[in-house]
C-alpha cells in the first residue's frame, strides 16, 4: 500500500511539473543609432517648448510693451488715491491684453517668417531663432529711436568698455537692458503728466478746507470723489489707453 502511494505521488509530481510554464514578459534595453533624425528634433522641440514656457514671464516683461503699460496703470491708481481699486489682477490682466494687442504685428511677423517656415522644414532652428530675435530687435530699436533714448545704449556700452557707433549693430546684451531702462523712463514721464491734474485738485481742496478751518479732515478723503468724478467725466480710461497705444511706434 505504501509503495502504491509513493508511486502515485511520483506520477502526480511528474504530471504537474511537466505542464507548460507560464510565459513571463521580458524587458530588454537596446541602444541603436536611429535612422530618423526627426526623432531627435522632436525631443529638442519639447525641451525648447518647456524652456520657453518657463521663461515666458521674463520674455513678456523684457521684450514687449508690458513694462510701460503696467507702470502707467500703477501711477494712475496712486494718483487717484483709490489704493487697491482697480485691483492688481484687473490691472495686470488689462496690461496683458493691451500687450497682445500692441505686439500683434510683431507676433504675426514672427509666426509667418520664422515659425511657419521652420515647421514646414524650410529653415533650420538657428535661422528661426535669428529671425525671431531680429524682429524683436527691430521693435526695441524703433522704440529707443522714437523716444530718443539712444543715450541708454551709449551709457551701457561705455560701462562695459565697448564703442558703438551704429546703434543698429548693438549687441543683445546691451540692447535689452537699454530698452528696459527706456521703458521705465517713458513710464515715469507719463506717470508725472498724469499726476499733475490730481495734485492740483488735492491742493485746491486742501486750501479750501484750511480756509474753512476744517484742519481735522484729511484733504485726500474729500478730494477722492472729485478726482474720480473728473476722471470719469473726461473719459479717462479711453484717453489713457489710447495714449498708451499711440506711444508705441515699433509695432
Amino acid at each position: 500500500m505504501k509503495k502504491r502511494v509513493v508511486i502515485l505521488l511520483l506520477l502526480l509530481s511528474f504530471f504537474v511539473f511537466a505542464q507548460n510554464e507560464i510565459p513571463l514578459p521580458g524587458i530588454s534595453l537596446q541602444i541603436t543609432p536611429t535612422q530618423q533624425p526627426r526623432e531627435l528634433v522632436n525631443t529638442l522641440e519639447i525641451l525648447l517648448l518647456l524652456t520657453i514656457l518657463s521663461l515666458a514671464p521674463s520674455i513678456l516683461i523684457l521684450f514687449t510693451s508690458f513694462t510701460r503699460i503696467i507702470i502707467v496703470f500703477s501711477f494712475v491708481r496712486n494718483a487717484l488715491g483709490t489704493r487697491q481699486t482697480p485691483p492688481n489682477q484687473v490691472l495686470i490682466g488689462l496690461a496683458l491684453f493691451l500687450t497682445f494687442f500692441i505686439m500683434q504685428p510683431v507676433w504675426n511677423d514672427v509666426y509667418n517668417n520664422a515659425i511657419t517656415p521652420y515647421l514646414n522644414s524650410e529653415i533650420g532652428y538657428e535661422e528661426m531663432f535669428s529671425r525671431t530675435m531680429d524682429r524683436f530687435r527691430t521693435f526695441m530699436l524703433t522704440e529707443i529711436k522714437v523716444h530718443h533714448n539712444e543715450d541708454n545704449i551709449f551709457m551701457l556700452a561705455e560701462n562695459v568698455g565697448q564703442n558703438i557707433s551704429d546703434i543698429e549693430k548693438t549687441p543683445n546684451s546691451i540692447l535689452i537692458p537699454a530698452f528696459i531702462i527706456g521703458e521705465l523712463e517713458i513710464g515715469f514721464k507719463m506717470g508725472i503728466l498724469l499726476y499733475i491734474p490730481f495734485i492740483v485738485m488735492d491742493m485746491v481742496v486742501a486750501s479750501i478746507l484750511l480756509s474753512l478751518g476744517m484742519i481735522m479732515i484729511p484733504p485726500v478723503l474729500v478730494s477722492l470723489p472729485f478726482k474720480i468724478l473728473l476722471f470719469v467725466l473726461v473719459n479717462g480710461w479711453d484717453m489713457l489707453i489710447g495714449s498708451l497705444i499711440k506711444s508705441f511706434g515699433g509695432g
